[in-house]
């Protein structure tokens, strides 16, 4: 089994011929492939599902290829994007990378070229980069801010109006999806995933292992 075939990519574009001639594509280096007609379902599919690789068209109705990428960000932000543009539309595309964008590519899309991008994002972007199983929710991520800040669990109960055992589980299920054993491991991960910015006192010392 190769590498490509546990991967699972995300395609958003209004335009259903392309949709399909994309996921056709893709399907040929054995990847999984889930196409969206716009950014809404494609947000509410990404809290409950796993991506690899995010590939979204710059120009849509209603919500636009960077704006995506922003909420995208919030919600999963060690998901990488690729962008795809307009032919020559290079003041987009840097738009796009400021913003967050891990590279773009302009339409027409040539194939050979697009999965040779693909790949080599892919090959960038191994799965050590995502929690496993599902995404963190809102609150986990909330949680997992405020452990970082080291507030004890009865202290998140009482800044979140939650039961301490509420919290305990919450707790339980941000380690288990980070892969954590311990504070510094749980850091360290969060900080890798771009969840959180490393925490001062954890500059140095307590970041060595």
């Amino acid at each position: 089994m190769t590498k490509e075939e546990a991967r699972h990519i995300f395609f958003v574009d209004d335009e259903p011929k392309l949709r399909q001639v994309i996921k056709e594509t893709l399907e040929q280096i054995n990847l999984e492939v889930s196409c969206f007609s716009n950014g809404a379902e494609c947000l509410k599919c990404l809290g409950t599902g796993i991506c690899d690789l995010l590939i979204t068209d710059v120009k849509m109705p209603e919500m636009n290829g960077i704006e995506l990428m922003i909420q995208v960000k919030r919600i999963a932000p060690w998901v990488p994007v690729l962008i795809i543009t307009g032919y020559g539309d290079i003041p987009t595309a840097v738009k796009a990378v400021k913003a967050g964008a891990i590279d773009f590519i302009e339409k027409p899309l040539e194939k050979e070229t697009f999965l040779l991008k693909v790949k080599s994002i892919l090959k960038e972007h191994t799965s050590i980069h995502r929690p496993k199983g599902k995404p963190l929710t809102k609150n986990e991520t909330g949680i997992l801010k405020l452990i970082i800040e080291g507030k004890s669990n009865r202290e998140i109960a009482q800044l979140l109006h939650r039961s301490i055992r509420t919290v305990e589980v919450h707790r339980s299920r941000v380690m288990q999806k980070l892969d954590a054993d311990n504070l510094v491991d749980l850091i360290k991960t969060a900080v890798t995933m771009g969840l959180v910015d490393m925490p001062e006192e954890y500059n140095d010392e307590n970041t060595k292992s």
